[in-house]
């Protein structure tokens, strides 16, 4: 009788780990996929996975695809079962050169757990980074207007021009703390909790660069090492700072229970879609970190009940998804990832 009961608590954990698979995987995933120029892990994650996020879970056992600069354009990934689990695999195919080792021919082989050299191929990223990179490098979230009122400024232009452009001398005025490198800032908008008003923070907006070329006093003569815009007299010097873009966002819950709202979009447009840059009001002190995922939810529309005659709030409805790429210490840069309709500024977040 003993047995008979262990067997079927092991029967039970058998079709409940292949209910939780089939929940994982998409229906009608392929078996194969060949990674494309141009593929992100999440387009791929999407083709075999109902929550793409949770790639790392099924890429757990497969060192060459938890990390995303082993997965070339031209790789191989093939879903296969260990143990009744799903995984991941890949086969790459290396163009060997001569005068490397190689034939100068195509070669196939499985990939073992070491390093490899791929010629002329750059790995994908993550998630499409040419959405982010000027919020990594040039958007900064600063805590009050008093950090822009007391930074330096520029003073003025080569030949009293009042704007400057790469390449060009100016003049600046402030204390410079013998620092050399600096970005140039713009006030942007102001962001408020939408429920608390308390105030998140002040969009600084980048504008440019600048490096110190002389100190006179309180006046600096600086060269412009880069304009995105014109730099204009009263513009904001910063420290510059050390954020490189980079692809390694490894997808994951938010460490406990997160509720916030989206309160702001890249460009301040009205409609949100898939791969708009949002701003929400959580960050650091949350205890969000860059590759949280968060489920979008739209309000749920209130109706008329024509038993009662009252008036009745249908439940949020889930709308999209977003990751956080970088987290400052009330609020948040995000990326939309998926978006089943039209979202807007106001919408909810929760954990996924």
């Amino acid at each position: 009788m003993k047995k008979i009961f262990i067997g079927l608590i092991a029967a039970a954990f058998l079709s409940l780990n292949v209910w939780a698979q089939d929940a994982l995987l998409k229906t009608g995933h392929p078996d194969e996929y060949t990674v494309k120029r141009g593929d992100t892990l999440w387009d791929i994650s999407s083709t075999f996975l109902n929550s793409p996020w949770k790639w790392p879970e099924i890429w757990h056992a497969n060192p060459q695809i938890e990390n995303p600069h082993l997965i070339y354009p031209g790789d191989l990934i093939k879903l296969i079962y260990i143990d009744g689990e799903a995984r991941l695999t890949s086969e790459r195919t290396l163009k060997l050169v001569p005068g490397a080792g190689g034939s100068g021919i195509n070669a196939t082989e499985k990939l073992s757990p070491q390093i490899r050299v791929v010629q002329n191929e750059a790995a994908i990223t993550a998630i499409p980074l040419d959405r982010i990179d000027s919020f990594l490098s040039r958007s900064r979230i600063i805590d009050s207007e008093k950090t822009l009122d007391k930074a330096p400024y520029i003073l003025a232009g080569p030949q009293k021009r009042i704007v400057s452009g790469a390449g060009d001398e100016a003049y600046a005025r402030g204390d410079f703390k013998d620092l050399t490198n600096f970005g140039v800032f713009r006030k942007g908008e102001f962001f408020y909790d939408p429920k608390t008003r308390e105030v998140l923070g002040m969009h600084a907006l980048g504008v440019g660069s600048v490096s110190i070329k002389s100190i006179k006093g309180d006046v600096a003569t600086v060269n412009v090492v880069r304009a995105n815009e014109e730099i204009r007299i009263g513009d904001k010097l910063l420290p510059s700072e050390d954020r490189s873009t980079s692809s390694t966002f490894f997808p994951s819950g938010p460490d406990s229970e997160i509720t916030g709202t989206i309160i702001g979009v890249e460009g301040g447009v009205q409609q949100v879609g898939k791969y708009n840059v949002v701003m929400i009001n959580r960050g650091d002190r949350e205890g969000i970190k860059p590759g949280n995922v968060l489920a979008i939810y739209k309000k749920g529309e209130v109706v008329a009940d024509r038993v009662t005659g009252g008036m009745v709030s249908l439940p949020d409805e889930r709308a999209g998804l977003l990751m956080v790429f970088r987290t400052f210490k009330k609020m948040s840069f995000a990326l939309v990832l998926e978006a089943d309709r039209p979202l807007t500024v106001g919408d909810s977040l929760q954990n996924p």
